[in-house]
């Protein structure tokens, strides 16, 4: 893991996006934490409620997008971007450092074989000292990602034979590349046919 920046602030601030100042939001951190154990524990529970509680919007065919964290929470639904988001701002809001990850995966080897990205999170674990990726895409048939320290189980298995690329670097900010999309396109169907398929972060 590598992080895009040494100033761990930077994956602990707040934004428009990652806004866990948000009554909802701030809210279910607070419900999720008492129950957890420990820190780690609270990790877990986080990634678990957005992986399984909030649906990707592909999944259940929903057509709004959504990609503050508010709104992810309130909808119920996001994309992979859109949910990298809710978990950053939920982790974030109790002092967790979160950022960004990314991978160029195809989109769909059958009726869609083109490259795009898809998101996921860089999160600190301080019982472990250590940085871990977390999927909370939401799994169903074909993609079981899971919390784990020791070895990473994400939604997509990178096939480098396939020109898929694997991200490492944790940003501490969404791309905006990636953030103009969901502002531009007015419903999925529209940003089905305008996934990133480059970083702002990579020019």
């Amino acid at each position: 893991m590598v992080l895009y920046s040494d100033d761990i602030n930077e994956y602990l601030k707040r934004d428009d996006v990652i806004n866990y100042d948000n009554r909802a939001v701030a809210e279910l951190a607070d419900e999720l934490y008492p129950g957890a154990g420990s820190e780690t524990d609270f990790i877990r529970a986080a990634y678990e409620f957005v992986r399984d509680k909030i649906s990707h919007s592909a999944d259940i065919n929903e057509d709004v997008i959504t990609y503050t964290a508010s709104e992810v929470l309130t909808a119920g639904h996001g994309i992979c971007f859109a949910k990298s988001h809710l978990l950053a701002a939920l982790l974030r809001c109790k002092s967790i450092p979160a950022g960004f990850c990314y991978q160029k995966i195809i989109l769909d080897d059958e009726t869609a074989p083109v490259l795009i990205y898809h998101g996921l999170n860089g999160v600190y674990v301080k019982e472990f000292d250590k940085w871990i990726r977390l999927d909370a895409r939401g799994n169903k048939n074909g993609v079981d990602a899971r919390f784990s320290i020791e070895r990473e189980q994400l939604a997509y298995p990178i096939r480098p034979q396939m020109g898929e690329k694997d991200g490492f670097t944790v940003y501490p900010d969404p791309d905006i590349g990636v953030l103009r999309k969901l502002r531009k396109n007015k419903t999925r169907a529209e940003l089905w046919k305008d996934l990133p398929i480059e970083l702002e972060y990579d020019r």
